[in-house]
């Protein structure tokens, strides 16, 4: 496999993360009306998605850098 093949794929993974996160804020956050009893996220699965949204947020900010 080509370098630029993993690297696409690798890209398409980190845009998918942008579904997940998304997905668990509709699901999970407190922008869609839930009342206060509504369970949230694990601490452990929140710092996934910051730490998910943060790799990709970077990797946004430097590729828009170098262009």
């Amino acid at each position: 496999m080509k370098a630029s093949d993993s690297i696409k794929r690798l890209l398409k993974n980190l845009a998918d993360i942008t579904y997940g996160v998304a997905e668990l804020r509709n699901s999970y956050g407190t922008g869609h009306g839930k009342n206060a009893k509504s369970r949230g996220l694990s601490s452990r699965h929140a710092k996934l998605a910051v730490g998910a949204a943060s790799t990709l947020a970077i990797f946004l900010i430097e590729t828009h850098s170098e262009r």
